[in-house]
């Protein structure tokens, strides 16, 4: 209700304000003269501070919104933000009822990033869902980059997928 207020009122608005707010590895909507990149068409009444990053996450990823693959992604990108708050982080998802969603994706993110403790410390603060049936959620490769073969040989480098800080936006 709060992007509905705030002027976003098409799920693809809170995907171009994710690309706007640094998450380029998802820009689908700019064409070959642009380069890709759709910031000029992003929302820009909506600063970090009238809508944090935690909460466009949780938008992105809510359940009340039409499934989208790509708005899975890309709200796991978001969510991995530096700087995000997972005690807001769990309490947003408690009140957007999507714990479980939030929980397998910190659960895949401690797998790919053992050592940072945001991914520990949110899922510490979710409940331990009930099994989701197997295919519900994306697999842990859809939030990462990774490599098949690299410069040592046969082998996976994965990199969670979040957005890169952009001056002025």
């Amino acid at each position: 209700m709060k992007a509905r207020r705030i002027g976003l009122k098409e799920p693809e608005d809170l995907e171009r304000l994710a690309v706007r707010r640094g998450l380029r590895y998802y820009d689908s909507y700019g064409d070959s003269t642009t380069g890709g990149l759709i910031v000029d068409k992003a929302p820009r009444t909506t600063g970090d501070r009238s809508f944090s990053n935690e909460e466009l996450s949780l938008a992105l990823l809510s359940p009340a919104a039409p499934y989208s693959l790509q708005r899975l992604r890309m709200g796991a990108a978001m969510l991995a933000a530096e700087g995000n708050r997972p005690e807001l982080i769990a309490r947003l998802a408690r009140r957007e009822r999507c714990e479980l969603i939030i929980w397998h994706i910190a659960r895949c993110g401690i797998e790919t990033e053992p050592d940072n403790p945001f991914w520990t410390i949110l899922l510490g603060m979710l409940p331990v869902p009930p099994p989701a049936p197997p295919d519900a959620l994306p697999h842990l490769t859809r939030f990462v980059t990774m490599t098949g073969l690299n410069r040592t040989g046969k082998g996976a480098f994965m990199q969670w997928i979040r957005p890169t800080r952009t001056p002025g936006v």
